[in-house]
């Protein structure tokens, strides 16, 4: 691996309205090396990237690539002068063939138009670089996902690319298909590439990469020789947890377990490995992972918002959320509550009824859902003017109280809740957390995501860990240190190496 960098970023700033992006971010990029470019949700790795590629302007900092001055003022100025991306969402035409996709905006030309022979033949050969053999001439949205992930690098580096940024580039592969990927990008860095890989998996990380940077909140931690870093430093670093640092206890079982709400036996899809879970009457069980763990697609798949491969619920194959919610008693709500959670343009009253009507199966009168609203607007301690009230002009905390009554309204009993407290205050996470533990007590079963492992603790009565879309371990009587090390994937002994001690902010940097 050569020591001298293509891309040098030094002291990069970005703002946006009320959001400081990133605050004096350096990053380089050896040719020769795959650098992991590391971070939580909201760390500022999507913001660097575009930067890099001229999707934003940089407010303040350098840019240089091979030693020149980099200004980029498009994606496809980036890529002419040597940096391509490949996104987690391909930027390809699938109703296109393959050959076509190659060369998207290069076809070879002869004088009456475009030459489909010599474009066939200069197809093939590139893709046999890759030991890729398919007909070129078949629409590209015939192929796998691996074979979709293989073109779009293909398309990169035939266009002389240098630097390569390859954003979640296995996030849709199964396993074989991820350790092709993997080869083909240790090919890419024999062949003198730099090669900028963004990813959630921490195998992946260790398989490939010769050194990480680690951002958080828009700030770099900063940039490690991956052999010296350990996986348990690694999370720490991106969750700025040291683990010593506390240890929570996860709260009590009750005197007596309650009888199984759900047991789930060998659920998996494609990317989510098969995984077993029971949860008991008044149980909490946390979900705990890194971004990318596979918490959420687990929760899909429990409530059959994304349908299983192979597995049951039950003993039966659950095929949709009307059946996990009409014959299991199942309810969600959902991570992104703006997007998939609220109706903003419906009342509040209108947003809690909305369930209670789908189980009466008629229509439930104006008066009756003003008092289930307004029952719920005092119990839950909603703060709005009327119950006639927009949702969407409530706060966050608010707005996803309205969806934890549209679902208490139904009477469920098993409540599926994916960060049911991100982007809210203090005040109403606490409410939210004292909610959830009084519902337990009255035999309602919960499962509680969140990425912050202090809330799944205070909160969780058992948690189930997820790491590279597989469930892990389950853990009881448990400390923040022990689940990260579960996290992490390594048992720290006595006498921790180096590197460990590290965790708590010593050498940024790596030479």
């Amino acid at each position: 691996m050569s020591t001298e960098p293509l891309l040098v970023a030094r002291g990069v700033q970005k703002r946006f309205p009320g959001v400081h992006a990133l605050a004096g971010v350096d990053f380089e990029v050896r040719a020769g090396e795959v650098h992991a470019l590391m971070g939580q949700n909201g760390a500022g790795k999507s913001t660097l990237i575009k930067i890099l590629t001229g999707v934003y302007p940089r407010d303040e900092g350098t840019i240089t690539f091979q030693g020149r001055d980099f200004r980029p003022a498009s994606p496809g100025e980036a890529q002419r002068q040597g940096i391509s991306t490949i996104y987690q969402e391909l930027s390809l035409v699938p109703t296109l063939t393959v050959a076509e996709n190659l060369f998207l905006g290069r076809a070879p030309r002869r004088w009456w138009g475009l030459d489909w022979k010599a474009m066939r033949k200069k197809a093939e050969e590139i893709l046999a670089t890759f030991e890729l053999r398919v007909d070129v001439d078949q629409p590209l949205g015939s192929m796998s996902a691996a074979v979709q992930q293989l073109v779009a690098i293909a398309r990169a580096v035939q266009t002389e690319a240098r630097v390569i940024i390859m954003d979640e580039p296995t996030s849709s592969l199964d396993s074989h298909e991820t350790e092709v990927l993997l080869g083909i990008i240790t090919r890419l860095k024999e062949r003198g590439l730099g090669i900028v890989f963004v990813t959630h998996f921490l195998d992946q990380v260790y398989k490939v990469s010769d050194r990480i940077t680690v951002l958080r909140n828009g700030t770099l931690v900063g940039t490690y020789e991956a052999s010296k870093l350990s996986r348990l430093e690694l999370v720490s670093q991106m969750l700025g947890k040291v683990p010593e640092e506390m240890e929570p206890a996860l709260h009590p079982h009750p005197e007596s377990q309650g009888p199984a709400v759900i047991s789930a036996q060998g659920l998996s899809r494609r990317g989510v490995e098969p995984f077993d879970l029971t949860v008991h009457q008044g149980e909490v069980v946390g979900f705990a992972g890194l971004l990318g763990s596979g918490r959420t697609e687990a929760a899909r798949l429990l409530f059959g918002a994304d349908h299983a491969r192979e597995g049951t619920i039950n003993g039966t194959h659950l095929r949709s959320p009307r059946q996990a919610i009409d014959t299991l008693g199942m309810a969600f709500t959902p991570e992104e509550r703006k997007a998939d959670g609220i109706f903003p343009e419906l009342s509040v009253r209108e947003n809690i009824a909305l369930v209670v009507q789908r189980k009466q199966g008629f229509i439930v009168s104006r008066a009756r859902q003003e008092k289930l609203a307004q029952e719920f607007v005092t119990k839950l301690g909603i703060k709005t003017p009327s119950v006639e009230q927009p949702i969407r002009l409530l706060s966050g905390g608010n707005q996803q109280k309205v969806i934890l009554a549209r679902w208490l309204a139904y009477e469920p009993k098993l409540l599926i809740l994916d960060e049911p407290t991100r982007g809210i205050d203090v005040g109403a996470k606490g409410e939210i957390e004292r909610l959830i533990h009084q519902l337990s007590q009255k035999g309602l079963s919960v499962l509680f995501i969140s990425a912050a492992l202090e809330e799944v603790l205070r909160i969780s009565h058992r948690i189930a860990v997820f790491r590279d879309r597989k469930k892990v371990g389950e853990l009881s009587r448990t400390t923040l240190p022990e689940v990260m090390k579960m996290i992490a994937g390594e048992e720290q002994p006595a006498g921790a190496p180096e590197a460990e001690k590290r965790a708590a902010g010593e050498g940024k940097h790596a030479s």
